[in-house]
């Protein structure tokens, strides 16, 4: 069926888009604040919710939340707001020339403008075994749903990745009752947040708490009957389990705009206004590639966000840029910060200070004394100041001293 519904007396623009999730929705939030009344907006969804806050599964994992707390556009919001909404029902083709997406149930909606939204897919290892039941991602809400009902009835779980995804799915998984292992191909945990010392520091505080790690392994297969019962790694070791969850990435998800010959290379391309090479078609989020660049963190989709409600609302202007991005986490209670070039070269040098007893790290990396990177461990209220400065270039030889001990310490030096 083809809809063509007029909402109001008024004819409106019609605006399509396509994945109901962050940065999506904010970017219909914001326009919705900018020019409430411009368009007649249909949304269609993947998954069988209204928006929910993708972050915040980790703590859902834990028990500390529930779902309903991470909604954050409940069903019902559509409906108040004008916005036909299709839920459980994906895409299958954009055609680009007659200005028309087509879902997988045969629904057909014309637009004016069209934002895709689509995101990023969970990469899984290609291995032998991994169509066994048991073998999953930590993705969405579904993924939540299996891990909690499988620690029910089953008790040891190895999680592959030891990024901020795999170690927040590891601590869910112990909290629910079973034995986890992490598994990683390298010697760091976190590598894109931390050093190798910070990253000891953090295994430690976690084999404490009773999380297992096999770093430096490559997962060569898995095998069961029908559910995963072993992983085998390429050294000839193996460890029997019932639940294995890759957390090693996410690729950008482009087929569908790939396929509607919208212009891809490792995301969609765009433009500063948030523009694909396609006429009137938009993207944002985590399926865009800007400038050569891919984004996974809130802050850069969120500010995308903004620029292309700007110029669907007409207002024009404002040209979405990159900058430099600072990373605070709050990994299984711990306290992280990290901004920059933390590894240095050789024509660098670093400030440290380490108190292993307090579980505190904090590396300050300098270039002809101006902060180009930081990594803080434990301790991070001063992480902002650090940041503040490697952003305006400051040169901290007056201070250089008392860096370390934080910008208390330095105002009253």
């Amino acid at each position: 069926m083809i809809l063509n519904t007029v909402k109001s007396s008024v004819m409106k623009e019609k605006l399509v888009l396509i994945g109901n999730g962050m940065a999506g929705m904010r970017t219909i939030d914001e326009l919705l604040k900018l020019a409430p009344d411009q368009y007649d907006i249909t949304v269609f969804g993947a998954e069988p919710h209204g928006n929910y806050n993708r972050i915040m599964l980790s703590p859902v994992l834990a028990g500390d939340k529930s779902i309903d707390d991470i909604i954050t556009h409940p069903l019902p919001w559509y409906k108040e707001n004008n916005i036909t909404l299709f839920t459980g029902n994906s895409i299958s083709e954009i055609d680009t020339d007659n200005q028309r997406v087509k879902a997988e149930d045969g629904t057909e909606v014309d637009y004016g403008k069209l934002i895709i939204a689509t995101g990023s897919n969970p990469f899984m290892l290609p291995l032998p075994g991994a169509e066994l039941e048991g073998v999953i991602s930590f993705r969405d809400i579904k993924d939540v749903n299996v891990m909690v009902e499988t620690a029910k009835n089953y008790k040891r779980a190895v999680v592959i990745g030891g990024g901020l995804l795999g170690l927040e799915a590891a601590n869910g998984l112990m909290i629910q009752g079973m034995e986890v292992w992490v598994v990683h191909r390298c010697n760091t945990l976190m590598e894109q947040q931390l050093d190798q010392s910070a990253s000891d520091l953090m295994r430690t505080e976690l084999e404490e708490k009773g999380m297992h790690f096999l770093m430096e392994h490559d997962t060569d297969k898995f095998s069961g009957t029908d559910r995963v019962e072993k992983i085998h790694f390429k050294d000839g070791t193996e460890l029997a389990i019932d639940l294995v969850v890759m957390a090693i990435g996410v690729r950008p998800n482009i087929s569908l705009a790939k396929e509607s010959g919208i212009h891809c290379e490792r995301g969609i391309v765009v433009d500063g206004t948030l523009k694909t090479y396609a006429p009137n078609v938009y993207a944002v989020g985590e399926c865009v590639q800007f400038q050569n660049q891919l984004f996974g963190l809130v802050a850069p989709l969120y500010e995308q966000a903004k620029v292309c409600a700007k110029q669907l609302a007409g207002l024009g202007g404002e040209k979405y840029t990159t900058s430099p991005t600072a990373t605070k986490l709050k990994v299984t209670g711990i306290n992280l910060f990290s901004a920059g070039d933390f590894t240095g070269d050789e024509s660098t040098e670093a400030l440290i200070f380490k108190d292993s007893t307090r579980n505190i790290y904090k590396k300050i990396v300098l270039r002809d004394n101006k902060i180009i990177g930081t990594v803080l461990y434990g301790d991070t209220k001063d992480g902002n100041w650090y940041f503040s400065q490697l952003i305006d270039g400051d040169d901290i030889s007056s201070i250089r001293e008392d860096m370390l001990f934080g910008q208390h310490h330095v105002s009253e030096a």
